[in-house]
C-alpha cells in the first residue's frame, strides 16, 4: 500500500517590519505559522533562512499580534542586508542541525583547555554568524578572566587570522600603533600616522568606530575626511601617501572578533586572552609587521596597575613572536585625559592644533604622540632612541607632518575643518584649590550623553589639567551639544555626580 504524506510548504512571503537588532540575525514568524506548528519551532530556535543561493542562520522570534499574517515572514535589518531581500520575496526556512563547536564551548565552560582544531571550529562558526548572542555569551564567559592559557591564546589568535580577508603589501616593513585602554584619546593615532608617513614608512591605519567611548579613531578622522574606503581605494591612498586612516568595518578583517567584541562589551566581561588574540590577529590580518602597543595604566580602564601592564606586555610579546609579528609594548601612567577635547570634532581640533604647532595645543597629547612615533621609528629602522626622537620632532616642528595629514585627507576624499556644536554650557569651579583627580569614565559618559560620537560636534572641552591651581568660578570644562535637550541631559547627569567628576584639594 502506498502511503501519501502531505508535503509542508517551507516558503513564506517576506514583509519588512523595520526592526533593528544590531548585528544579530533574527527571523520573525507569526504564532499561526503552519511551519512553526508542523515542525515544532519555538521562540529562540535557530533556523536556516534562504533566498536564491544565499543562506543565513537566524534566531526565531514569534509574533502573536497582527504584524504578520499566516504565510508571512520578516527579518531584522542586518539579516535583510545580508540576504539582500525585499518585500514580496519568497524565503525558505528549515531547521538547523546542532553546532558541533558548541560541544567545545561546553567543554571550556567546564574548565577544560581546548586545542587548535576546536578553536578553529568555534571561530569559523562565530565568523559565519551561526552563533546567536546566547551562544556567543557562553563562549565569552568560558574565556573570561584567566581561563585561557598561553597555548590557547596562540590557537585563538591563529584561528582568528585564518577567517576573513588578509591584506598584502609590497613593502617589507608595515608599521602600526595600537592603544589598549577602553577610554577616549585615540586621536594620538592620527598624529602618529601623519608623522610616520611623512618619514616614508608605510603605515596603513585601519580603525574602528566607537561602541562605548565618545570617539574612535575612525569617528575623529571622519570629521576631517572620508574614512569609508574600499580595499582598492585604501591601497591607492597608501601607495601615494605611505599611510591612511580608514574604517575597517567594510574590510572584513577577523570578522569573528568583531562579533565577539560586541557581546563582550555588552556583558562587561574582560578576558586578557581574548583581548590579546583580538589585537594581534587584526594586526596580522592587516599585514602589519611592526607594531607599537600603548598600554595606559588607569584605575578606570582595562589595565589598572603597573604589575598588570607588565604582565600584559610580556604576554603580548610572547604571542606576537609566535605568529611572527614584531611588537613593542610601552606602558604609560595615565593620570588624566589626554588633550582638551572629548568627542570627534573636539578631538580632531586637538590633532590639528598639535600638528600646526599652535602655542595653545595640548602639550600632553604632543608629548605622547612623539613618544609613540619615536618608538615606531626605533623599532622599524633599528636606531637609537634619541636620533629617532629628533627625526619625529623635526617632522612636527617643520610642518611636514601636518602637510602629510592634509595630503592623506585629500587622497581619501577631501579635507574638512572641524565644526563646533550649536549649544554649550560651561561648568565653573565651586571653590579654590588644586585639581587632584579627573575621572576619565565620567567625562566620557557626559560626552556621550551630549551626543558623541553619533553627533560628531558634541562632547566636552576641558579647560583644566591635573595638579593645576584654580580659583572659584574658574571654568572647568564646557559641554557641547546640538540640541538643548541633549545639553541639559548631559548637564543633569553631571550635577548628580559632580563631586566625583573633578576633585579638588581645597586651600
Amino acid at each position: 500500500m502506498k502511503v501519501l504524506t502531505e508535503q509542508i510548504n517551507h516558503t513564506l512571503l517576506f514583509k519588512d517590519l523595520g526592526i533593528d537588532t544590531n548585528q544579530e540575525f533574527v527571523v520573525f514568524m507569526p504564532s499561526s505559522c503552519h511551519i512553526c506548528k508542523s515542525e515544532g519551532f519555538q521562540a529562540l530556535t535557530r533556523l536556516s533562512v534562504s533566498l536564491n543561493r544565499s543562506t543565513i542562520v537566524a534566531t526565531l522570534n514569534i509574533i502573536s499580534s497582527d504584524l504578520l499574517k499566516e504565510g508571512e515572514i520578516s527579518l531584522s535589518k542586518s539579516a535583510m542586508q545580508k540576504l539582500k531581500v525585499k518585500d514580496t520575496d519568497l524565503l525558505r526556512v528549515s531547521p538547523v542541525d546542532a553546532l558541533n563547536s558548541m560541544a567545545h564551548v561546553k567543554e571550556k565552560l567546564n574548565g577544560n583547555p581546548l586545542n587548535g582544531c576546536q578553536y578553529n571550529e568555534i571561530i569559523m562558526d562565530i565568523a559565519t554568524r551561526k552563533y546567536s548572542n546566547i551562544f556567543l555569551s557562553s563562549f565569552v564567559a568560558a574565556c573570561s578572566g584567566d581561563n585561557v592559557n598561553m597555548e590557547e591564546i596562540y590557537f585563538l589568535t591563529q584561528a582568528m587570522i585564518k577567517v576573513g580577508n588578509k591584506l598584502q603589501w609590497e613593502n617589507e616593513i608595515i608599521a602600526d600603533n595600537e592603544c589598549i585602554s577602553g577610554l577616549h584619546g585615540n586621536r594620538i593615532s592620527i598624529i602618529v600616522v601623519s608623522i610616520i608617513a611623512s618619514l616614508g614608512i608605510t603605515i596603513p591605519k585601519i580603525s574602528s568606530k566607537a561602541i562605548t567611548s565618545p570617539a574612535g579613531i575612525a569617528n575623529t578622522m571622519q570629521v576631517l575626511t572620508n574614512v569609508n574606503l574600499s580595499l582598492a581605494q585604501m591601497y591607492k591612498v597608501v601607495e601615494k601617501e605611505n599611510g591612511c586612516i580608514a574604517w575597517g568595518g567594510a574590510m572584513k578583517l577577523c570578522p569573528a572578533d568583531n562579533n565577539i567584541l560586541k557581546v563582550k562589551r555588552a556583558l562587561g566581561v574582560d578576558s586578557e586572552g581574548l583581548m590579546i588574540a583580538s589585537i594581534l590577529a587584526k594586526k596580522a590580518a592587516a599585514g602589519i609587521t611592526h607594531c607599537v602597543i600603548d598600554i595606559p595604566i588607569v584605575s578606570a580602564a582595562k589595565v589598572q596597575t603597573i604589575r598588570d601592564s607588565i604582565s600584559l606586555a610580556l604576554r603580548l610579546k610572547e604571542v606576537a613572536d609566535y605568529i611572527g609579528l614584531n611588537v613593542e609594548p610601552i606602558c604609560f601612567n595615565e593620570v588624566q585625559p589626554l588633550g582638551f577635547g572629548i568627542g570627534p570634532s573636539l578631538e580632531a581640533r586637538d590633532v590639528l592644533s598639535v600638528l600646526q604647532n599652535n602655542p595653545d595645543a595640548p602639550k600632553d597629547l604632543r608629548k605622547r604622540a612623539i613618544s609613540i612615533a619615536t618608538e615606531i621609528v626605533r623599532l622599524t629602522w633599528n636606531i637609537d632612541n634619541q636620533p629617532a626622537e629628533d627625526l619625529v620632532v623635526k617632522k612636527i616642528d617643520s610642518g611636514e607632518a601636518f602637510s602629510k595629514l592634509i595630503s592623506i585627507c585629500i587622497a581619501q576624499g577631501g579635507f574638512h575643518e572641524p565644526v563646533q556644536a550649536k549649544y554649550n554650557k560651561t561648568i565653573l569651579s565651586a571653590g579654590t584649590g588644586i585639581i587632584s583627580e579627573i575621572d576619565h569614565q565620567i567625562m566620557a559618559r557626559i560626552a556621550r550623553l551630549a551626543g558623541a560620537p553619533d553627533d560628531v560636534e558634541a562632547g566636552i572641552d576641558l579647560k583644566i589639567q591635573l595638579r593645576e591651581c584654580i580659583d572659584k568660578c574658574q571654568p572647568l570644562f564646557t559641554i557641547h551639544a546640538n540640541s538643548p535637550e541633549q545639553l541639559n541631559y548631559a548637564y543633569e547627569y553631571y550635577k548628580q555626580i559632580e563631586n566625583k567628576t573633578i576633585k579638588l584639594n581645597y586651600e
